[in-house]
């Protein structure tokens, strides 16, 4: 460890990482408990002393430069390790009691998040977790769930938003399907295959157009709003659908279509409400979740 190499102020970094994530001075003030004349002072202190310019005004607004959004990714992995070194000195995370409401998408619900819940009974077992399995997008303002997992940055200026990476996704069917109907060879081929919808049939083939798959509604034959459904009816050899890369590389029997097409890449955010800077057991949810998210990929 180069000992000397380390010259900044934990408080500054965390006045910064306020900022950042609250979008202003005033708002990341109010969050600390500090003076807005005390915070600029701190993040203006880390900036002299890496040598580097962390927030432009865009008008009223604060903006991070390139240098500043290089330095948040780091400064979050300090904060949320800032937050388990206390929760453990203390040996407060296991005190901590009560339930926290999770909502993603049902596929993620059943397949990504239970090793994750396995992971905090052991940090924090006196919390309850209720997965709300929906794929339409819950109201946190309004309490439907206290943290919610989406792949669109809410709009409301009341919420908490972390991007936490890209998901990648993928065509998949099952070997039998294959076998029995064939491989595509190009997207063309594609255009002769059943392909199961998740969700309503114009958006799939909206969003798979650009990739040069010529898809109409004569191939859906088969469709559900529910992924875990339309999941199953895949791996009994019902047809090809878009998903997860994560999840259908984790499902025996199951092959990717065209494997040479680019992936599908789309952002996952983690969303909460104020009360992540007041409740306990919604932080240490929050910040466990967007570790384990991050750690084992989307």
């Amino acid at each position: 460890m180069n000992w000397q190499a380390i010259s900044f102020d934990w408080n500054q970094v965390r006045a910064f990482l306020a900022t950042a994530e609250e979008g202003s001075f005033s708002a990341a003030a109010r969050a600390l408990g500090l003076t807005q004349p005390t915070l600029g002072r701190q993040v203006a202190a880390l900036e002299q002393a890496l040598d580097v310019t962390l927030f432009e005004r865009a008008g009223h607004t604060l903006v991070l430069t390139a240098s500043g959004r290089d330095l948040l990714e780091h400064v979050r992995a300090m904060g949320d390790a800032a937050q388990k070194i206390s929760l453990v000195a203390t040996g407060a995370s296991r005190a901590i009691a009560g339930q926290v409401r999770i909502t993603a998408s049902d596929i993620m619900c059943a397949h990504i998040l239970p090793p994750f819940i396995a992971r905090l009974r052991d940090l924090a077992p006196r919390i309850e977790i209720d997965l709300v399995a929906a794929n339409d997008i819950r109201d946190l303002l309004r309490r439907e769930a206290d943290i919610a997992i989406r792949h669109v940055r809410p709009e409301q200026p009341d919420l908490i938003a972390r991007r936490i990476g890209e998901a990648t996704g993928a065509l998949y069917a099952s070997t039998g399907y294959l076998d029995a109907r064939g491989r595509p060879e190009t997207p063309a081929d594609l255009a002769t295959h059943d392909v199961i919808s998740f969700g309503q049939a114009d958006r799939i083939i909206e969003a798979l157009a650009p990739m040069g798959i010529p898809l109409t509604p004569g191939n859906f034959r088969l469709g559900s709003e529910n992924g875990v459904v339309v999941w199953e009816m895949v791996k009994r050899g019902l047809g090809i659908t878009p998903m997860s890369s994560r999840v259908a590389n984790a499902t025996p029997g199951i092959e990717r279509v065209l494997p040479d097409l680019p992936p599908i890449f789309f952002p996952v955010w983690l969303t909460t409400h104020r009360e992540l800077h007041t409740s306990r057991r919604i932080r240490i949810v929050f910040d466990e979740l967007a570790t384990f998210l991050g750690e084992n990929g989307l």
